[in-house]
């Protein structure tokens, strides 16, 4: 194979063998990159593109929050309100919804506590479960994926499992409930 100049050395490549006019980097990037825009990132040695649309997804797009310092008692078996309850407007279909409540408890009988969106029982099966007698600290956390930009409103609801009552923020403190849009990734 014929050169022009000197046939190039069998080594690495290095920063000194590169002229500084053909990768500049002296234009800042100035705003977030668009998704149509290109990295390049070192797989295992090899270069590689990589789209921007797939770089910094999940950040958190928006929060809601309330609180209640309200005591709310139940002896129903079906799932009763809480009063505390928060809506969110997702702005697009693929994001989650990361749900959190937290509250004191009480139950003279065996209990459980479960976070609604709108009509849906999130937890099912894995809903909070509070032993008669017991005065607890309740912490309930659920990813959602509503699939939705309607307003959602979320709920966390209580039953008595059976003959018995059920008390939501028992203590002096406050229960909270916050929602966060949490963009696709």
């Amino acid at each position: 194979m014929s050169y022009i100049g000197s046939k190039p050395a069998n080594k690495p490549v290095v920063a000194s063998d590169i002229d500084p006019t053909m990768i500049t980097g002296q234009t800042a990037l100035a705003v977030a990159p668009a998704a149509t825009d290109e990295f390049l990132i070192s797989d295992a040695g090899t270069l590689k593109r990589l789209d921007a649309s797939l770089v910094g997804n999940g950040k958190v797009l928006q929060v809601v929050s309330a609180v209640s310092s309200t005591t709310v008692s139940t002896t129903s078996t079906s799932f009763a309100s809480t009063g505390l309850t928060a809506s969110i407007t997702p702005s697009a279909t693929s994001s989650k919804i990361l749900v959190m409540a937290t509250s004191s408890m009480y139950a003279s009988a065996d209990a459980r506590a479960t976070i609604f969106r709108d009509a849906t029982d999130l937890s099912g099966t894995d809903s909070f479960v509070v032993f008669g007698g017991t005065d607890v600290y309740v912490s309930m956390i659920k990813l959602d994926s509503p699939s939705s930009t309607s307003s959602l409103t979320y709920e966390p609801k209580i039953k008595a499992v059976s003959t018995g009552t059920v008390y939501w923020e028992n203590s002096d403190g406050t229960a909270t409930l916050t929602l966060m849009e949490i963009g696709a990734w």
